[in-house]
């Protein structure tokens, strides 16, 4: 009875099954059929959104009612298009030039605005518009500060890349000692590193630190640190490493000190004083000393920015927080603003025979 049972069940599956789809065209009777998965072209207001907006540019922009309704179709479509294609997203100069960064309002800066909060970072009209403006100030040209300016507040998605740039080839060179700062990059990068340092895109310190060493080079940069005032008191260093009295220039003693062996340029300072952890914040240099010198911060910076480390273990800058000429009296140094996550300072004696007599750096842990 079972074998019957299994012989019916097969015979009415042979019977009732669909019949095979016919061969697609140039394909063999009996062979497998192949599925083609049509291609994923993204909501139908992507589609024809690089062909409107050429249509509209390669037009003479007309101020008429007609000419507004055709941008006002063009700003709705790209409304409905999340992921503008590539071929838009490359129209954004013509768009720029069709308006001053002032006309904020006009359709193509509205056009533009908008294709800059939705295309990819790596299409981003604004964000390359970032990117060239400090590729011009670099080879000494005058970049559209404006403009620059307005494209990096919109640049959305590209932000962060646009303000890692603007860290690599500006803030970070800006707060290191020694470095010749082109002046069309110094203005760019008071223009740019406000919006920068806002959205904590690039670290405040890396910031103050290149307000500290440019001083009234870029006087505006300091103006981009906003916060309150700071309980500070006096610290002493947590590690030294240099002349093995060197804790005498911290033991409130105004008799006593550390002679102070002179140093090559490029070296990490006569005598170093290290935190640890980093210091909050420093806001000022006390320094009793008898003969020139100055005084280096260390600080910390993301990859790729500053100088590397020695031991190829991260990157630093090191602005000069201090000059002081020696005069066996106290002398103070203020900087425009505080100096942040500070884990050590150097102190370089310009000529042998430097005596630091005593050191008081004040700040907050």
């Amino acid at each position: 009875m079972l074998v019957a049972l299994l012989a019916f069940a097969r015979l009415y599956y042979v019977t009732h099954r669909a019949p095979p789809p016919p061969p697609a065209p140039g394909q063999a009777p009996g062979a497998t059929p192949v599925r083609i998965t049509p291609p994923d072209l993204g909501p139908a207001a992507c589609r024809g959104l690089d062909a409107v907006l050429g249509d509209l540019l390669a037009s003479d922009g007309g101020t008429g009612a007609e000419a507004g309704t055709a941008w006002s179709d063009a700003l709705r479509q790209l409304g409905d298009c999340p992921a503008p294609p590539a071929a838009a997203c490359a129209r954004g100069p013509a768009l720029a030039s069709r308006a001053p960064a002032s006309g904020e309002g006009s359709p193509p800066r509205e056009l533009l605005a908008t294709l800059c909060e939705r295309c990819a970072p790596a299409d981003n009209p604004c964000g390359q518009a970032v990117m060239r403006a400090l590729q011009e100030a670099a080879r000494r040209g005058s970049p559209d500060l404006p403009e620059a300016r307005w494209s990096l507040e919109r640049a959305g998605p590209a932000l962060g890349t646009a303000c890692q740039e603007l860290a690599r080839q500006a803030v970070g060179p800006a707060a290191v000692t020694g470095m010749v700062m082109e002046p069309a990059l110094l203005a760019l990068l008071e223009e740019l590193a406000p919006t920068c340092a806002r959205t904590e895109q690039v670290p405040m310190s890396l910031v103050n630190a290149a307000a500290v060493q440019q001083g009234p080079r870029a006087p505006r940069l300091a103006a981009a640190y906003t916060a309150g005032a700071l309980e500070t008191k006096p610290l002493d260093p947590d590690q030294h490493a240099g002349p093995g009295d060197a804790l005498r220039a911290f033991d409130r003693d105004e008799l006593s000190g550390v002679l102070l062996p002179k140093v090559d340029a490029g070296t990490d300072g006569a005598l170093r004083l290290g935190y640890a952890p980093a210091l909050k914040a420093v806001v000022s240099f006390q320094v009793q000393a008898t003969g020139p010198g100055s005084l280096r911060a260390h600080i910390r910076a993301p990859e790729g920015v500053g100088r590397a480390e020695p031991d190829g273990k991260g990157f630093f800058v090191d602005p000069t927080v201090c000059r002081f000429q020696g005069t066996g009296r106290w002398e103070i140094c203020k900087p425009a603003v505080p100096v942040l996550d500070v884990d050590a300072v150097s102190v370089l004696p310009e000529r042998p025979g430097v005596e630091l007599k005593e050191l008081e750096i004040i700040g907050a842990r």
